[in-house]
């Protein structure tokens, strides 16, 4: 697929005007405030996976609605004990990937950080291997993936939910024995990157951010653009709902990920494929161009392009930048 949304140049300086109602930020501090009946954290029960030089515990923790949800938690297994505090990554997952099994995801941990892997609520049928979270509040209507469930009203939408999921991961990751609290970062691809970008937009004091390809940004863009993945299944509903457009694009508006940029503070490191069309690459650009705008100073940022690459963007390359940038901005012991 060759290049098909704007030329190098144009994404440079990608600025599109904030697609945000004036209640943005009074929805999520009502939503984050919603019901929190005790600590985050529920249990962390270690687990045996073979691994010897990985240690990984069974997380439970308080989602949305205090609903539980599950994670994995890992720390090298030789970093002098553990309660050696550790810097720590947590990472959100693909769209429609659990959290499948804890020897999946090693790179964080191979690179001495404690990580903390979320479950997708409501997710996990599509690839990996599975995932253990269900989602008792997918009834609003709107389309079979969480891309369009509750797409008529923002209190219904799933990512409402998931959003809020991966705000109270921050505050759970920070309880765990062992953790650095004012060392965290957010981490994720695609989904993973929208959520991460929320997370850094919501939680002020974030250590770092790294995203790539990240969904729900330039939302409206991307549905003119594309219908391959998450973005096809909403068109897909409102080919069959017409007339909905004007509540599906009043409810995506309160989850566009550029609003959250404009809103964070930690340092953040973006990566993007050029020729996307599962996340078109004006999304991230504007995501990356009103990064902080809002927080008072501009973060300390960098955006690495890949013009061949698509989805998978840098693949391995990419991931051994964000290594040497987190080694730089939160250095693991």
């Amino acid at each position: 697929m060759p290049a098909f949304d704007l030329p190098p140049t144009e994404l440079a300086r990608h600025r599109p005007a904030p697609d945000e109602p004036e209640d943005f930020d009074a929805f999520w501090r009502d939503t984050l405030a919603g019901p929190a009946s005790g600590e985050p954290l529920v249990s962390a029960r270690p687990v045996e996976t073979g691994l010897r030089l990985t240690r990984t515990w069974d997380v439970t923790f308080r989602g949305f609605g205090d609903d539980p949800v599950r994670a994995w938690f890992s720390r090298p297994a030789g970093a002098g004990g553990s309660e050696e505090p550790l810097p720590a990554v947590v990472e959100y997952a693909g769209y429609g990937r659990g959290r499948g099994l804890p020897h999946e995801r090693l790179t964080w941990v191979a690179a001495g950080y404690a990580h903390l892997l979320m479950d997708n609520r409501g997710q996990g049928d599509q690839y990996g291997c599975g995932g253990d979270t269900p989602d008792p509040h997918a009834d609003a209507p709107g389309g079979p993936g969480p891309a369009a469930r509750g797409l008529l009203d923002p209190h219904d939408h799933h990512y409402r939910r998931l959003i809020t999921d991966a705000v109270r991961a921050v505050a759970a990751v920070r309880t765990l024995p062992g953790v650095d609290p004012a060392r965290v970062a957010a981490v994720g691809n695609s989904q993973g990157g929208g959520v991460a970008l929320a997370v850094a937009g919501l939680v002020p004091d974030l250590a770092a951010v790294l995203v790539s390809a990240p969904l729900l940004c330039g939302i409206r863009r991307a549905l003119d653009l594309t219908d391959a993945g998450p973005y096809g299944e909403i068109a897909a509903y409102l080919s069959v709902h017409r007339g909905a457009e004007r509540a599906a694009y009043r409810t995506l508006s309160y989850l566009e990920g550029v609003s959250f940029a404009r809103r964070a503070h930690a340092p953040a490191h973006f990566g993007v494929g050029l020729r996307d069309t599962v996340c078109p690459p004006s999304g991230a650009y504007a995501a990356f161009n009103r990064y902080g705008e809002l927080s008072g100073a501009e973060p300390r940022k960098e955006i690495h392009a890949y013009p061949f690459n698509g989805h998978e963007g840098g693949d391995a390359v990419h991931v051994r930048r964000q290594l040497e940038w987190l080694a730089a901005v939160m250095p693991a012991p």
